[in-house]
Formats: structure tokens, C-alpha cells, sequence
């Protein structure tokens, strides 16, 4: 680390001191902590002892200890075992059998105490002891001498399922990989390992039924028996329960290559190595289809003991149904209107099938049907309105928009992001309907983003309120519930306002020309053109306060209804889970795409729904990846520093890395946007690149901003100038370092000379800035085209030092 980064980081320390003397450095954080004065320190002999009958739970978890020890703090302790009156280490355990198959049965609470004389942990069952092992660890640290703070610490997850899916069909993952993840879920109380193991892309799973499956789809790309049983058991052990999916009736390209006598289209087919949504489809209509689904399931519950089976169900496109004929008289003969209903008939006879399996369904968004069993779970890709649309027809949900680790977004966007869904925006809800006013109208926009691949976002946004004061405002995304918008900023010309969606954060900077709109919208990091018009139906809040809202419910733009949740549709929100699509991810980078974001997400999971300051989880989290990464063996620093150093090839390293320091990766889907449109969008494309080699989010740049809005607040030369002026002076320094690996890699020259300028002209600013207050209009203008300039996509990257560039330009007072 560079001396003004590190006197960055020291100072930012001091920034969330206050931050950290509320919290211990631990993630998920316990639902109660109670801490006092004093410490307890560990020698090198512990004597322990282990209540109950002896087993091989109990040993292995005190083996686990010391191991984990030594491995996170270099230390090599010498655990003696004792009678519990002479023990400095308690652990007791009601039920020492590991995680059972079934959800119903789990209780992960666990109390921990540490006083001045000894440590002790108890638990219902060893899962519970397991999480507080992991808490113990968290405390215990990465130094050689080890002190614990005196803490009484009762805790319990407050959702109950917690999973990470890892995609291993777009690209494969080896055992030993996946085991590295299933130790990190471990250490951030995950339970539920989500195996993807089929899609178009690849089956991966090795099948005694049909063993074409495995040999002629998966290019030799696949998990034996014995390797499933192994990775179930790796798990087992460690707390986490092993959830498969096999997808169907869609999704269903590598099934085509191995028997297309099952697909509803005659082929043929060969593999297909092309990201995106493809056609084949299961036949359902052929009973053969049937047969497979049940002799597939068969092998599946015996690889797999726990009591869920996900089926995927989801992006089924129907053509191949509409233009099958012998589909078509079938659908007559059943009376199925249309390809939902022959979806839904298929999803039922399927579930027949788990449960002669004894096993319940777990499906995406597109299972749901009155005519299903209320003990399947819908699984929400589409987000919050999903999970209300399922929990309000009686069915239990999870939610995985928000969580998915394969879009490079910030940790704080995974933090707000929670599985209940916000309460639905209604007129009723708004003061400025409530005390209408004849000076109160209601103003809307209709507006289009089109983006390099699907469809144009699409939706309005409105504002109510007076010449004065915007009341509220809210945006109605098409075929999305209404939301309110945080309004920053808003003249006649002008608004800016923002919130979390399904794309990650997108702030809009909107301007009004006449009854036209035009501007962009961050989404992410990155910027889309949005363009509009003004909707006729503006009006006006006159009369009684029961008409004006009566009428401005008419005037209202259309919206997607969306239910208001009771108590009890929200306890059938069962939790979430964190996902990692692997188009753009191998082995390579795996760790470097799901660590340490993936505790943000367990911890939104496991703690508190209060717990939401974001300044403590960065401080938090700074400390346990480094605690992560020697406790588990984490190679998320060492992926990007075994990328880094193939880009620089025989030249030295640090210059690349500066570089670095000033990019991040475009975040949501903006990546594999930019390779549907300039590349092949398929497995074929190169994830070697720079942007392959950075992790998601920028958190030196987060840390250097947290202390430039500080220095901001009173901007003189001090320690902090220095350090920020430092920092903007080594990567200004830094152009001509690059200059053999420019020559290496020409395709950086772009990204290379608008770095080099943002760095010079935030070195020109912070010393102006010192000076005074005031800034010329068209230096003003010069700078704000950089900053745009920064935010556009070059290599799949933005300059992310352009958002300090940014805040240094806000602070000086408008002319």
C-alpha cells in the first residue's frame, strides 16, 4: 500500500471511530451484544471441555477450532481437554447431530459468553454451535496475541433460509473451488448451498439413467456421484444444506443434445456455448418427458438428502409449444387455453413426481399457480413484487434480486436491498393529497432508456407539490409496483432524483425543454441516454381534501398493483439468496466476484433489519475479508493479483496496479451488454481483460471519498489535503510508468489519457479549492464534460476517481 492511500485509510479510520467503538468487527452481527470492561487473554495451552456425550461432531468442531486458529493467526494452541469446572473453553450442545434434511428442524441460535476466566458457547443444536464458533473466530482475529473483549453475545437468524447459488453450467467449477465457497458460506453463516448444475450451456451431473446426459453435453465438463456425495457431505458438515437444480421444461439446450426425442422441436441440436434465453423446451405432451423427470429425480434425492428440489421453471419461450402441432391438439384435449397453462400442467405433474420423491418444489417466479401445493417456495428473480405477489396467494418465497453477485454493484446497494418487500405507494399514504391545496398539482413524464441489448426501460415518474416544494415524488416502472424517488435537486429546467431497482441504483438527471424531457440515467456507474414527453393529464389538487384525492387517483398514471403485506404473509418470506450467474465468471475470478460482497448479503440475511448503517458495515467488512481470506483460505487478493500480473507480463507490476486504483468494472448489466453488441456474447469471449482483474466495487475510491466529504467541510491544508493531493498526484504520475504496458495493451490508450486527465485536473481543483470558493462558469462546463466523459464505457470500465472529481466540483459555489 502506497503511503498516501494508507494515510487515507488511517483517516478514515478515525473518520467511523465512532462506528466502531458500537460494533465488534464481526459480519453477520449478532442480534444482541452486550460488552464490558476488560479482556480475556488465550496462552498457548487452552484447556477445554465439551458437555454431553462424546462424538465425532463435537471432536471435529474442536478440531476445527484450533486448525482455524492457526491458520488465521499463525499461533499453534494446545488444546487440553478438562473437566468443565478447570476448562477455559465451554462448549455445550444439546443435539449434536449434524443439519438435518428439513428446514422445520433447524435452530442456529447460540449463546456466547466471555469473561475475564473463560469462554463459553451454547447450543441447542451443533449448527447453532457451529455459527458461534464462527463469531468466536471473527473475535479471535489475525494477530499472533490473541485478546478477546468480555462480551455476552445471544444470538439467532432472523430468516431462515440463507443461501448462495453458484452457477456451474455457463462454466465449470472444479471440487475444490466449490468447497473454497462452501468454507466462506460457512464463515458467513450461510445454509443452503444452491447447486445450478444444469442449463443450455451444460449438465453437469453424471446420470446411471441417461448417461448421454453427462457424456454428450457437458464436453466432458461434469460431477461424478462420488464427487456429488463428497461436495453434499463437505457441506453437511459445516452447517450448509445442499439445494440442486435442474431445470425444465426450458433452459433445456443440453438435454436437446443428448435426446432431442424429448424436446418439442425436431432439432437438431449441438451445444450451445451462447449466453441469453434459447428455445428448446421439454415436449409435455409426450409422456416420455415423464418418465425422464422421474427417473431423473430419482438419482437427484439420492445424491441429495435435503427435503427441496429446484426446478428452475423459468424463461420458458413458448414457440416451440405454439408450433408444434401434436402440443397444440394436446392443449385442446386438456382444455389448456394457452402456453400458461401448459406450463402450469407440466409444473404439476412434475410435483407429483417430487413427492413420490418425497421431495417439495423450489421453482422461480414463473411455478406459481393456484393448483400448486402451498408448500412449494417461489423463488423471485423479478424482484419485490414477486415475493408480494407469491406471500399474498399463500405460498412461501425467497428473493434473490438485490443479491446477485455476478453484477459488479456497491456493497451498500446489497445492504438496503431487504427480502420484504417496501410498502406499496399509495395516494392515500402522500400529505400533499391529504391538505390539497388549489396551488398543488400533479405533474408526470412518460419516459424510454433504451439499452445495447432487450428492451427499452420504460415507465413515468411524477411530482406533486407547488411552485415552491415538491411534495413527493414517485416512478411507475413499466410492469413494476410504484416506488418513491429521493428528489435531490429540482428547478423548472432541471431535477435530479434516485433509487434502488432491480438494475442497482439509478439516479436521473432529467431536463425539461417545453413538454420534452431529455438526460441520462446512472444506472450503476454508467449512464443511458433517457429522452421523453410530458403526459397530458397534468392537474391540478383543488376542492375538498376526499375529491382531491378521488381525482388525483384518476389522473394518476398506471401503475402494477401490489399487495399490502399482513404479519402473516411476511413470515412466509422465508429469506433469500445471493447468486453468482457465471457468464463472465471461471475459476480464475470466482472469489474475486462473490468476496467479500457476499457477507453483505449474509448479514442482511442473518442480522437485524434495523442494523442498516452503512459506514459501519464498509468498516466492518474491510476487517473481515482480511480475517476471510487466512481463516478460510479465500483467494480473492490473490486472484486479482495473479490477473494483474499476466497484464503486465515482464513488466513490473505497480503501475498496473495504480491504474487500477482509478477504474471500476461497469456494474449491473452493462458488461454483457457490451459484449452482445461488439462481441459474440458467448463463452468464446475472453475473460482475461483488465476489467476481469478488478473486483465490483472500487472500495479505495468509497474510502477516499468518505474523507474528501470531510475535508470538504472545511477545506484547508492539512493531513487530509495532503493525503488526498498525494493520492491524486501519484496516479497523475503514474501516465508515463504506464507507457510499456500502453504499448502492451494499445486498447488501454483511451482509458489511460482520461485517468491521467481526471487525476490532473482533481489536483488542480483540491489546490484551488484551498484558495477559495468561487469557479469560473466555463471552467465549470470544462470540467462537468470530463466527468461525463469518465462515466462512458471503455473496455467494459468507467474512472470511478471521477465521482471525487465530482464532489471537489460540487463544493464550489455556483456563480
Amino acid at each position: 500500500m502506497n503511503k498516501h492511500l494508507l494515510l487515507i485509510a488511517c483517516l478514515l479510520i478515525s473518520v467511523c471511530a465512532s462506528a466502531q467503538t458500537e460494533r465488534l468487527p464481526l459480519m453477520p452481527y449478532p442480534q444482541t451484544v452486550e460488552r464490558q470492561q476488560g479482556q480475556f487473554v488465550l496462552g498457548d495451552t487452552v484447556s477445554f471441555a465439551v458437555e454431553g456425550k462424546t462424538s465425532a461432531a463435537k471432536n471435529r468442531l474442536v478440531k476445527e477450532l484450533g486448525q482455524r486458529i492457526q491458520r488465521q493467526t499463525g499461533k499453534t494452541l494446545h488444546l487440553k481437554k478438562t473437566g468443565s469446572a478447570k476448562a477455559q473453553l465451554i462448549i455445550r450442545i444439546d443435539n449434536a447431530q449434524p443439519i438435518s434434511n428439513h428446514i422445520d428442524d433447524w435452530n442456529e441460535s447460540y449463546q456466547l459468553n466471555i469473561t475475564a476466566a473463560k469462554i463459553e458457547l451454547t447450543a441447542k443444536q451443533l449448527v447453532g454451535a457451529q455459527r458461534g464458533l464462527e463469531t468466536l473466530l471473527q473475535l479471535i482475529g489475525t494477530e499472533q496475541k490473541i485478546t478477546l473483549p468480555l462480551v455476552s453475545i445471544s444470538d439467532h437468524p432472523r430468516f431462515k433460509w440463507r443461501g448462495l447459488l453458484l452457477d456451474t453450467s455457463r462454466h465449470f467449477f472444479s471440487v475444490a473451488t466449490i468447497k473454497r465457497q462452501i468454507d466462506a458460506m460457512a464463515a458467513a453463516k450461510y445454509n443452503i448451498f444452491h447447486w445450478h448444475l444444469t442449463d443450455d450451456q451444460g449438465w453437469r451431473l453424471e446420470s446411471k439413467k441417461y448417461p448421454k446426459l453427462h457424456k454428450l453435453a457437458s464436453d466432458g465438463e461434469y460431477y461424478t456421484r462420488r464427487q456429488i456425495r463428497d461436495v453434499v457431505a463437505y457441506a453437511r458438515e459445516r452447517g450448509i444444506q445442499v439445494l440442486p437444480e435442474i431445470d425444465m421444461p426450458g433452459h433445456a439446450s443440453a438435454i436437446a443434445v443428448a435426446y432431442p426425442e424429448l424436446m418439442s422441436a425436431p432439432g437438431p441440436y449441438v451445444m450451445e456455448y451462447r449466453w441469453g434465453v434459447h428455445k428448446p423446451t421439454l415436449n409435455p405432451a409426450n409422456e416420455d418427458v415423464y418418465k425422464f423427470a422421474d427417473a431423473i429425480i430419482a438419482e437427484v434425492a439420492e445424491l441429495f438428502p435435503f427435503e427441496y428440489l429446484h426446478i428452475g421453471g423459468d424463461e420458458v419461450d413458448p414457440e416451440h409449444w405454439n408450433t408444434n402441432p401434436e402440443i397444440q391438439v394436446f392443449m385442446l384435449q386438456q382444455g389448456l387455453k394457452d402456453h400458461h397453462a401448459l406450463h402450469a400442467h407440466f409444473n404439476q405433474r412434475v410435483q407429483k413426481i417430487l413427492q413420490k420423491h418425497k421431495r417439495k418444489m423450489i421453482g422461480w417466479d414463473e411455478i406459481q399457480h393456484k393448483d400448486l401445493p402451498k408448500d412449494i417456495v417461489i423463488h423471485s428473480w423479478r424482484g419485490p413484487d414477486g415475493v408480494s405477489d407469491a406471500v399474498s396467494h399463500g405460498f412461501q418465497a425467497i428473493l434473490s434480486t438485490g443479491y446477485y453477485l455476478d453484477q459488479p454493484q456497491t456493497s451498500a446497494y446489497h445492504y438496503r436491498n431487504d427480502p420484504i418487500p417496501p410498502q406499496p405507494v399509495m395516494i392515500e399514504t402522500l400529505d400533499a393529497a391529504e391538505t390539497a391545496s388549489s396551488n398543488e398539482t400533479i405533474a408526470s413524464w412518460r419516459f424510454a432508456m433504451p439499452r445495447k441489448r432487450g428492451k427499452p426501460v420504460t415507465g413515468t415518474f411524477t411530482f406533486i407539490g407547488d411552485d415552491k416544494k415538491i411534495a413527493h415524488a414517485f416512478i411507475d416502472f413499466t410492469g413494476k409496483s410504484r416506488r418513491e424517488v429521493l428528489l435531490t435537486h429540482h428547478t423548472k429546467n432541471h431535477a435530479v432524483f434516485s433509487l434502488d431497482t432491480w438494475m442497482g441504483p439509478v439516479e436521473f438527471h432529467v431536463n425539461f425543454d417545453s413538454d420534452k424531457i431529455h438526460g441520462n440515467a446512472i444506472v450503476g456507474n454508467t449512464p443511458y441516454t433517457i429522452s421523453g414527453e410530458k403526459i397530458a393529464n397534468n392537474f391540478s389538487l383543488q376542492g375538498s381534501q376526499k375529491s382531491a384525492v378521488n381525482n388525483a387517483q384518476k389522473q394518476l398514471p398506471k401503475t402494477e398493483p401490489v399487495a399490502h403485506l399482513s404479519a402473516q404473509q411476511e413470515s412466509l418470506i422465508l429469506g433469500g439468496e445471493a447468486a453468482l450467474w457465471a457468464e463472465i465468471v471461471d475459476e480464475h475470478s470466482i472469489d474475486l466476484r462473490l468476496w467479500p460482497r457476499a457477507f453483505v448479503v449474509a448479514e442482511r440475511l442473518w442480522s437485524a433489519r434495523d442494523l442498516q448503517d452503512e459506514n459501519s458495515m464498509y468498516a466492518r467488512l474491510n476487517l473481515v475479508e482480511r480475517w476471510a481470506e487466512k481463516s478460510t483460505g479465500l483467494l480473492h487478493r490473490q486472484q486479482q493479483l495473479t490477473a494483474l500480473q499476466k497484464l503486465a507480463g515482464e513488466n513490473e507490476i505497480t503501475p498496473v496496479k495504480t491504474f487500477a486504483q482509478m477504474l471500476e468494472p461497469a456494474h449491473y448489466y452493462h458488461r454483457q451488454h457490451e459484449k452482445s453488441t461488439y462481441e459474440t456474447y458467448s463463452k468464446s469471449d475472453p475473460l482475461n481483460r483488465l476489467v476481469d482483474a478488478l473486483p465490483a466495487e472500487n472500495v479505495g475510491i468509497h474510502q477516499l471519498n468518505i474523507v474528501l466529504d470531510r475535508w470538504l467541510e472545511n477545506p484547508r491544508d492539512n493531513a487530509e489535503y495532503r493525503a488526498l493531493r498525494g493520492q491524486f498526484e501519484r496516479w497523475a504520475d503514474n501516465r508515463n510508468r504506464l507507457q510499456p504496458l500502453l504499448e502492451l495493451h494499445p486498447e488501454w490508450l483511451s482509458l489511460a489519457n482520461k485517468s491521467d486527465l481526471v487525476a490532473r485536473t482533481g489536483l488542480a481543483l483540491l489546490d484551488k479549492r484551498v484558495k477559495t470558493t468561487f469557479l469560473m462558469q466555463s471552467e465549470r462546463k470544462k470540467v462537468m464534460e470530463l466527468i461525463q466523459q469518465a462515466r462512458m464505457l471503455d473496455q467494459e470500465l468507467v474512472i470511478a476517481a471521477a465521482s471525487s472529481l465530482e464532489k471537489i466540483l460540487n463544493s464550489f459555489t455556483q456563480p
